[in-house]
């Protein structure tokens, strides 16, 4: 426990909260208002009992008056308790011994105390461990040189040297249990992976749950390992992964123990925020004393009271584009969202500044929209379109007004394409006046 002096009239002290990442800490901000308590991403730890295990710094806490307490809402709507870890690790080894070919697990890179876990069962089965995906080689390295995770010499081997093993003998550890594009696990399932590819009777385990809107890419790696006859085992399943966030009832002990003045839920989507006011009603916190904020909002807390002002803060993301920070404006993405549905149609067409009249034939080039080689008839009337808008544009003006005829041009053409193909793509003209 450390305690960090920030001011005359702050002090911020750090303590140690059950988490599946190493070394969480929460805070408690001592202030002239109250003790406020962010307890960070946590859980509660059970036994195989189902015992609640180290409440002492949450009744440590509830013994200096707390003001506000700042819950983590992220599993407030699911009902029951966390799952041990230490049932966790008994189905997987139950798991991996009924396993009679490969196995492939994948969870968190950051659950480091998962990864330990893994590889002592597979040191107690005789199987090496291969390590697929850089966020997790990187971690696991880390924490072996921090005294995390320890395992025999030859116990993890790299992926190059997965065909020197027999089958029976390999497990395969790897990221992208949520369907990342690019990660390890959607490779392999994909056939993309240099040296790993699914062979009938492959275990697949998805030893974490699935964060909220990964739900199709998920999918589509079951799928995708099913169809090539691997046996995929997840969460639903059996009990092979523990959340690291607390659900509803032991938010409730949480709540109880510490009997602040006011509630204050935090991390999720506002439902799940929302989700506290009924769990809070269970144990005699009336709803005036859960304060419901959206992101951005400002409260004042006085030693009393909870009061959300009318102030707001930003509380949006900040796009990252290139070297630009935050720059990227609606506009751009309004741009950006129009060419990846509908693609963009460029029209090059030179015209004669004296008589307004068209010279050649006007160069069209298409991106995302249609194929120029299939699509003859469409481009000859797109011409003949360009043409007589041109030319009708030019009539009887003098000087022409190019920038008028361009307008005309993009809305004209823009119609006749929606009409033909029933899509918008971005029309762009390019006048060339000689």
């Amino acid at each position: 426990r450390d305690t960090v002096k920030l001011s005359e009239h702050f002090k911020a002290e750090f303590f140690g909260v059950s988490h599946t990442v190493p070394d969480t800490t929460g805070v408690a901000l001592h202030t002239p208002a109250g003790l406020m308590v962010h307890f960070a991403d946590f859980r509660l730890d059970y036994d195989q009992l189902d015992t609640v295990q180290n409440l002492q710094e949450f009744e440590r806490l509830s013994r200096l008056g707390i003001h506000s307490l700042f819950l983590d809402s992220t599993n407030a709507d699911f009902e029951g308790h966390s799952v041990s870890e230490r049932l966790v690790e008994a189905n997987l080894e139950k798991t991996f011994r009924e396993a009679k070919g490969r196995i492939i697990l994948s969870t968190f890179a950051s659950m480091i105390t998962r990864m330990a876990e893994i590889i002592n069962i597979a040191e107690k089965l005789d199987r090496k461990v291969a390590i697929n995906g850089r966020s997790m080689k990187d971690n696991l390295e880390i924490a072996k040189q921090l005294g995390y995770i320890k395992y025999k010499p030859g116990t993890v081997i790299q992926v190059e040297e997965l065909e020197k093993h027999k089958d029976d003998k390999i497990l395969i550890l790897s990221t992208g249990a949520q369907g990342q594009e690019n990660a390890g696990l959607m490779r392999i399932a994909n056939s993309e992976h240099k040296h790993i590819h699914i062979k009938p009777g492959d275990t697949v385990i998805f030893s974490s749950s699935v964060i909220p809107g990964n739900e199709r890419g998920v999918q589509t790696l079951k799928d995708n390992f099913a169809r090539q006859g691997a046996i995929v085992i997840t969460n639903n399943d059996l009990d092979i992964h523990s959340s690291g966030h607390a659900p509803g009832d032991d938010l409730m002990i949480i709540a109880k123990i510490c009997k602040p003045k006011f509630v204050v839920p935090i991390h999720g989507f506002f439902f799940k925020r929302a989700a506290n006011i009924p769990n809070m009603k269970k144990i005699g916190i009336e709803k005036n004393r859960v304060i419901l904020m959206d992101n951005g909002q400002v409260a004042e807390l006085t030693k009393d009271n909870i009061k959300i002002t009318d102030k707001t803060v930003d509380a949006f993301y900040v796009l990252v584009d290139g070297l630009g920070v935050g720059d990227v404006k609606e506009v751009v993405l309004r741009d950006r969202r129009m060419l990846s549905q509908d693609g963009i149609f460029v029209i090059i067409a030179v015209v004669d500044a004296q008589s307004g009249q068209v010279r050649g034939s006007p160069d069209i080039i298409s991106r995302g929209f249609i194929y120029l080689k299939e699509s003859h008839e469409l481009l000859s009337q797109t011409r003949h379109l360009i043409r007589h808008v041109v030319e009708e544009s030019t009539k009887n003006m003098h000087p022409v007004n190019f920038a008028h005829v361009r307008d005309n041009v993009r809305e004209r053409l823009g119609s006749f394409l929606f009409r033909q193909t029933k899509r918008r793509p971005m029309v762009l003209p390019v006048i060339i006046e000689v």
